[in-house]
């Protein structure tokens, strides 16, 4: 009789380890699931991942080149800024070259304005107008506002 009931325990505890793992597996089995489950959401997971690292590796190719690009212009613009206090050093000189050569010219030549140039202002008159445009320009610094201006202020 006590074999009989050791049986019947061995049977029952069998049984009992039958309906764990069986819930076990359908537990498993929705976790691991492609649609619906977290298998699925690692799934997606993974391919965004993947994505994401090709558009990465895109935008840093993009940024190179467009890194590349922008000192080119930037060397570009420091070469021509460079040319224009250049110019605008030299045109600094003008004003003594112009008083020589009026002193040589006729005085109806001097009184009226040269035909080429349909804007023709005095040389105090576009001086004054870019000393003006220096003083709205509150963040240039002094050495720039002299060269802009043809000299030291």
């Amino acid at each position: 009789m006590i074999e009989y009931i050791a049986d019947l325990l061995l049977a029952s505890g069998a049984l009992g380890a039958c309906i764990y793992c069986a819930v076990l597996s359908k537990k498993l089995t929705r976790f691991t699931d492609l649609e619906r489950g977290m298998g699925g959401a690692i799934a997606v997971l993974s391919v965004q991942v993947d994505d994401m690292t090709k558009a990465l590796s895109k935008a840093q190719v993009t940024a190179k080149g467009s890194s590349a690009d922008l000192n080119a212009v930037i060397s570009r613009a420091e070469e021509a800024a460079g040319h224009l206090e250049i110019l605008l050093a030299s045109m600094h000189d003008l004003p003594e070259a112009s008083e020589q050569s009026k002193s040589t010219q006729t005085p109806e030549l001097l009184a009226t304005p040269p035909a080429s140039s349909a804007t023709w202002r005095s040389e105090a008159h576009l001086r004054a107008e870019v000393e003006s445009e220096m003083a709205e320009e509150p963040g240039l610094p002094q050495w720039r506002r002299s060269t802009r201006a043809g000299g030291a202020q």
